[in-house]
């Protein structure tokens, strides 16, 4: 039996695959955050002439807060109010279950595709 030799791919090719990934990586890590779908709530809670107390801040946090250069309670409003959005987008989150669905049917057909090629030239489609 001759032994499997997987097809070579050239310097080019292997070039062009790093790019994709690489371009991948980023869309992904980027695409939500530009969406609106991540890293930031959508709303901030306004309180009128806030003070440290109204915030829910202790002396110890306080002290924290003039040492970061947040002299008053103004100043560090909108960045204490900012509370990250736990809501649930139950379209948004079917279509990502849809798409991950997808992507591991695709991929186990093709790989399944790709281990009957394999077995098929190893064995010529005999059965022992």
């Amino acid at each position: 039996m001759a032994r499997y030799t997987p097809p070579e791919q050239s310097r080019f090719m292997q070039w062009v695959d790093i790019v994709f990934v690489v371009a991948a990586i980023f869309l992904a890590l980027w695409l939500p955050l530009q969406a609106g779908w991540a890293g930031v709530s959508r709303s901030i809670v306004k309180i009128e002439n806030p003070t440290w107390e109204a915030l829910g801040q202790t002396p110890a946090q306080v002290e924290q807060w003039v040492k970061l250069g947040f002299a008053d309670a103004a100043a560090a409003h909108d960045i204490i109010q900012n509370k990250f959005d736990y809501s649930i987008d139950w379209v948004q989150l079917i279509i990502l279950a849809a798409v991950i669905a997808g992507y591991f049917i695709f991929l186990f057909r093709a790989s399944d595709k790709e281990y009957r090629e394999v077995i098929a030239e190893k064995f010529d489609g005999k059965e022992k």
